[in-house]
């Protein structure tokens, strides 16, 4: 069965408390690399994959987006993004990213935000988003770094005073499952290697156009102290590609 966390009431709540939950793409420490990794959305048919609160989809349609689909498993996920754009030109439907079934030439951008670490092969999504997309099409998404995946605690090690001392690299090269506590809760993602994301897309046919390991936002540093830790690994990967048939 495919993992749905976020239809749970408790972890939702969690969720939904979570600065870039509550303030939405201003709140993630990645947009401001993201943002300047998208092409033109005016005019384009869009597909986010994991929408979420449907915070992409959104920003899809202010820049001139012709219409927009967001796939999302969680139905809790879909009601907050429905709540906040009811009569917008965007299509939410509840399904597992990895069961998408588009016909050919369907949509012009695929994007798709901190969703592929969660799904165990990644050489099967690009080959039905290759499949559903125009030749030419955009292809551009973010995961969890796997360096940041790696070890599977997604925790630093710390001394016996709780200071911060390294982020623990292990294990890289085993890719598969790892079990991890997110807001309380165990939760199952897929360790997959740099090398794995980027001879996926070649294989599937895509050409590479941008990859970045995003540093975070300057003004967050500004604001807390503490998210200077998020300088001493990356923890988002940020890829851009055409679809070349």
């Amino acid at each position: 069965m495919k993992q749905n966390k976020y239809d749970d009431a408790n972890f939702f709540k969690q969720y939904s408390q979570m600065q870039r939950s509550v303030e939405g793409l201003k709140g993630a420490g990645e947009w401001h690399v993201l943002r300047t990794m998208l092409p033109d959305f005016k005019g384009k048919r869009v597909l986010d994959l994991g929408c979420g609160f449907g915070w992409h989809c959104r920003y899809a349609i202010e820049q001139g987006a012709k219409s927009v689909i967001g796939v999302d498993i969680s139905e809790k996920m879909l009601a907050e993004a429905r709540k906040h754009a009811p009569d917008t030109t965007v299509e939410y439907i509840c399904s597992a990213v990895e069961d998408i079934d588009f016909s050919a030439d369907s949509f012009d951008i695929v994007i798709s935000s901190l969703a592929f670490h969660y799904i165990e092969s990644f050489d099967d999504i690009c080959s039905k988003i290759k499949a559903c997309l125009v030749n030419g099409g955009d292809f551009v998404f973010s995961i969890e770094h796997p360096i940041f995946t790696s070890y599977g605690t997604q925790d630093w090690y710390y001394d016996e005073s709780g200071n911060r001392l390294h982020w623990p690299v292990d294990n890289y090269f085993m890719e598969g499952l790892r079990k991890t506590n997110f807001l309380g809760e165990e939760v199952t993602k897929y360790h997959k290697t740099v090398t794995t994301y980027v001879n996926g897309l070649i294989k599937a046919g895509f050409q590479i156009t941008g990859l970045i390991e995003p540093e975070v936002d300057p003004r967050f540093l500004e604001m807390n102290e503490e998210m200077k830790n998020e300088l001493r690994r990356p923890m988002f990967l940020i890829i851009s590609a055409k679809n070349s048939k």
